[in-house]
């Protein structure tokens, strides 16, 4: 459970954006949208290769 603490006179805009950057740090959206389907380990595999070749070309590019 996520708790907020709020002092007296805060904004409720920046405890609600407060909720929503830890609510993003724990990751449970990321979670939920991966369990939606099932993939297969080797597809998973095969497309943190791909990733990896892909951010690999990008940091080639830079230098």
């Amino acid at each position: 459970m996520i708790i907020v603490p709020i002092k007296e006179g805060e904004n409720i805009e920046r405890a609600l954006k407060k909720f929503k950057r830890k609510f993003e740090k724990t990751g449970i959206m990321r979670e939920l949208r991966a369990r939606q389907a099932y993939v297969k380990p080797s597809d998973a595999r095969r497309e943190q290769i791909k990733r990896a070749i892909y951010i690999q070309k990008l940091q080639q590019q830079e230098e």
